[in-house]
């Protein structure tokens, strides 16, 4: 079994790659150390993991188009803009959960009251537990 050397950071393709869109005048200014740093930066991207990665393409006539849904926790710092966004997003989510969750829960009540035959206001009905008996009769 041969062992395998470690490639040199001149033969790495990822950092040749990389050096190719640069002009000559720049690239062959980087020292051994920079060129080695720029390497890890390359081969060690964490960004690309995500929680839900879904990358395809689509045939489309004579074309093919492509699509990426992505999502995962945002490890960046978020600038101010950002965190009042997602303040504002929360506030909302939160809002709407507490809406739904109550009118559900008035709902549920509402529908054991008129089950159990309790009347609050003599000769009054929403009509909601007659819609509801009409739905499992």
């Amino acid at each position: 079994m041969a062992i395998k050397r470690p490639i040199s950071v001149h033969e790495d393709p990822a950092l040749q790659n990389l050096l190719a869109k640069m002009p000559d005048r720049v690239k062959n200014t980087f020292t051994e150390e920079q060129l080695s740093y720029l390497r890890n930066a390359i081969v060690n991207r964490q960004w690309r993991n995500h929680t839900v990665d879904a990358r395809g393409t689509i045939p489309w006539f004579k074309y093919r188009y492509y699509y990426v849904f992505i999502a995962g926790k945002n490890k960046r710092d978020l600038s101010r803009a950002e965190q009042q966004a997602s303040r504002l997003i929360n506030v909302v989510f939160v809002a709407s959960f507490l809406s739904i969750s109550i009118t559900l829960g008035l709902l549920i009540l509402y529908l054991m009251k008129s089950a159990l035959g309790i009347n609050l206001f003599d000769g009054f009905s929403l009509g909601i537990w007659d819609w509801f008996k009409t739905l499992w009769t």
